[in-house]
């Protein structure tokens, strides 16, 4: 058992989104398994799902992402 707890440190500025907490940090608060950011502004992580919805979507629909050939078919060797 540790004597004492290492304690996340932020700087002012860094903005954070906890996804525990649902919440917006200034400076990370909670761990890093916890969290999206930095983001440069509040606004920016007040967004953070959405913003992270709408990447999920691109990559989704992005081809280079999928393991099936774009074209033809795999024993076009």
């Amino acid at each position: 058992m540790a004597l004492f707890k290492k304690r996340t440190v932020g700087k002012p500025g860094e903005w954070y989104y906890c996804l525990e907490h649902k919440k917006v940090e200034e400076g990370p608060e909670c761990p890093a398994k916890d969290r999206f950011g930095p983001y440069a502004s509040r606004v920016e992580a007040e967004h953070a799902m959405a913003t992270a919805r709408e990447r999920n979507l691109q990559w989704e629909n992005d081809a280079r992402w999928h393991d099936a050939p774009t074209g033809g078919t795999a024993d076009d060797d």
